[in-house]
């Protein structure tokens, strides 16, 4: 079988992320029932039918790869190729009626993460990217921001509080910095990707939360690491900035105590 070019991955990400994402939509604001997961998370019948719907185009494309999916778990198939899917990301946020959670979608490639995609359905607000290709925002190239102060700079993030409990830091970025939101989770990311905002905080995350990071974030012009630097979407949180601005916030944070890893 002939290898899958990255367009070619690219384009089957996109159109998972797209109707996986409208999925989602049929019971948005629609009063669905929640439950609990072990790891006392929340779950609804979206999220299940959303990631049913990535599993099942990706298999129809593209039936060995290997894919990581939030509530469906691991399906063991080419190491070469893994998709990372997260049908809702920011189950809270839709769970009560915020319209910014999104649907992500990232490829690895021989271990590389090489192809990744968010989606905001309920805005129809896609942010995509591939090695080599660039980064798009529906359908337009688009850039990371051209601010190179901490002054001006838009820091977003998941969770204020569990920043400030992670780290000692985000008080002196907040001092630091001109403006600071709550539109994390998904959105946060692709508001930096597009230019929107400057610096992305994740105090605590899964790979499925940040599966489509890298390689996005690479194209626009940015950088995704852990708080500590790695470049991996395997650890246990994640912060995405702007080409000038990226180094100076690990350099802050390096600089702090961190109370809770």
């Amino acid at each position: 079988m002939t290898e899958p070019t990255l367009r070619q991955l690219l384009d089957v990400a996109q159109e998972g992320a797209y109707r996986a994402g409208k999925r989602t939509l049929a019971y948005f604001n629609a009063g669905v029932t929640v439950d609990t997961k072990s790891d006392d998370t929340p779950v609804t019948i979206a999220d299940r039918e959303a990631e049913r719907v990535l599993r099942e185009i990706i298999g129809k494309y593209f039936p060995t790869h290997s894919i990581l999916g939030e509530e469906e778990g691991e399906t063991i198939g080419d190491p070469d190729y893994r998709w990372i899917c997260d049908p809702i990301d920011g189950t809270k946020s839709f769970i009560s009626g915020v319209p910014l959670y999104g649907t992500l979608v990232g490829v690895e490639v021989k271990g590389n993460p090489a192809v990744g995609v968010i989606y905001i359905p309920a805005l129809d607000d896609m942010v995509s990217g591939a090695d080599g290709l660039g980064a798009n925002w529906n359908g337009r190239p688009c850039h990371t921001s051209n601010v190179t102060n901490l002054k001006d700079a838009l820091v977003v993030t998941s969770s204020i509080v569990r920043c400030q409990e992670r780290s000692d830091f985000f008080e002196n970025l907040t001092n630091a910095t001109r403006l600071q939101r709550t539109w994390g989770d998904a959105f946060g990311y692709s508001l930096v990707a597009t230019g929107r905002a400057e610096i992305m905080l994740d105090p605590r995350l899964s790979p499925w939360d940040v599966g489509p990071m890298i390689p996005i974030m690479r194209e626009a012009g940015g950088k995704f690491t852990t708080w500590n630097g790695e470049s991996t979407i395997y650890g246990a949180d994640g912060v995405a900035a702007n080409g000038h601005l990226h180094a100076q916030v690990l350099e802050m944070m390096s600089k702090e105590k961190v109370r809770i890893s």
